[in-house]
Parts: C-alpha cells; sequence; structure tokens
C-alpha cells in the first residue's frame, strides 16, 4: 500500500484515509492501539493486539485446560474457607 497525506484536525484527531482502515477492518470507534517507535506513529487494531498476546501466551498453558474455568474454580473455593 502506497504512502498517503493525512491530517490533524480540531483537538488532535488524525484522518485517517479510508483506504488504511479498509485495510486495517477499522471503523469509526473502533478501539486502536498507538505507539511511537523510532519517530513514527504506529497504529493497530486492539483487537489485532488482543489475538497476538493471546496466541503467546496458548503456548503455556496444557491442552484442555481453561484457566477461566480453574480461576473460578480457586475463587469458590477461597470463599468457602472465608
Amino acid at each position: 500500500m502506497n504512502a498517503q497525506r493525512g491530517k490533524l484536525v480540531s483537538g488532535g484527531r488524525l484522518q485517517v484515509p479510508a483506504e488504511f482502515r479498509r485495510a486495517l477492518g477499522i471503523d469509526d470507534g473502533d478501539t486502536v492501539i498507538m505507539e511511537v517507535k523510532d519517530g513514527e506513529l504506529h497504529v493497530r487494531p486492539y483487537r489485532e493486539v488482543l489475538r497476538r498476546v493471546q496466541d503467546r501466551l496458548r503456548r503455556y498453558v496444557p491442552e484442555g485446560v481453561s484457566l477461566s474455568d480453574e480461576l473460578i474454580a480457586e475463587r469458590r473455593a477461597e470463599a468457602e474457607r472465608e
């Protein structure tokens, strides 16, 4: 994809060209993650960042294990002890 000009508008909002929004799969109101690296602004859809984190953590969870089920069971056991 070729570089395109954008524009800062009132309130520091950045207008992102429609072609870029379509390529990223983002719409008005979607949450994005922004960071500055080496003087450049990087914008990524939040759902993509979340998916990457989940993929990285998945290798530490044994097959067939539900961490949320384990957490709920621990909380219930703790509540019973109180």
